[in-house]
């Protein structure tokens, strides 16, 4: 679980894919940064590892 500091969502998924609590696909961008698959906006995420083998 990863917590979205734009929008206050919390984004649950494995690897580089999540949804946050809207229901936004969320890809993980590395570097604390995530991009809304949607809409292209990126979000600062915390929680989110950047190696991307693990659960978020």
């Amino acid at each position: 679980m990863a917590f979205d500091i734009n929008d206050g969502d919390f984004i649950f998924g494995s690897g580089d894919t999540g949804f946050d609590s809207d229901g936004h696909m969320m890809h993980n961008m590395g570097g604390g940064m995530a991009m809304d698959t949607e809409t292209g906006d990126l979000h600062f995420v915390r929680g989110w590892d950047d190696d991307g083998d693990d659960d978020i």
